[in-house]
């Protein structure tokens, strides 16, 4: 059971770690939208290549934090149910819903996005409009990344609650 504990503690902090990392690039978004709105409302003008990036940075934040969103227990769920569980039933929900849903959906996930991104990858692929962002392929590729930082931390919510379950683990305080 400590291998498992360490294996959690390890798929929380490589989320953690992401997720700070994205919290910068928001940051970038936040940066690129405010120039364009100042070229497109001072200058009146805009560049394709700055509206691609401002696309792309939001599926880039969208798909790389999704992990980092779950360790926070920040996704929405239906909370009509699960909040008025107590620790031992909202730990037996994340459990069946991380196995029977959660993995089984980003597994479909990955292996979809994988051949897409490997043709992505494969021709070097750019934007399909002039001047626009020439290395489309990295975001693509980030899909399949995306889903496996979510699906590593699926994998961490349903050990916690299973070593929850079997009394390994104390139940997480309510935090809201």
């Amino acid at each position: 059971m400590n291998m498992i504990k360490k294996l959690c503690h390890g798929i929380d902090w490589l989320n953690e770690w992401v997720g700070r990392g994205v919290a910068w690039v928001t940051t970038l978004l936040v940066a690129v939208v405010f120039v364009d709105v100042v070229m497109r409302y001072l200058f009146n003008t805009s560049y394709v290549f700055t509206q691609e990036l401002e696309w792309w940075l939001f599926g880039f934040i969208f798909l790389m934090g999704a992990g980092y969103t779950l360790l926070h227990n920040g996704h929405v769920r239906v909370d009509i149910i699960y909040q008025r569980l107590g620790p031992k039933g909202q730990a037996w929900t994340n459990l069946i819903g991380v196995f029977l849903f959660m993995l089984p959906g980003c597994l479909m996930v990955i292996l979809t996005s994988w051949k897409f991104t490997y043709n992505s990858w494969s021709i070097m692929e750019g934007s399909p409009d002039p001047g626009g962002i020439p290395y489309v392929f990295l975001i693509k590729g980030t899909i399949t990344v995306g889903f496996v930082l979510l699906s590593l931390q699926g994998l961490s919510l349903g050990l916690h609650s299973l070593l929850q379950l079997v009394g390994l683990e104390a139940f997480e305080e309510e935090t809201s």
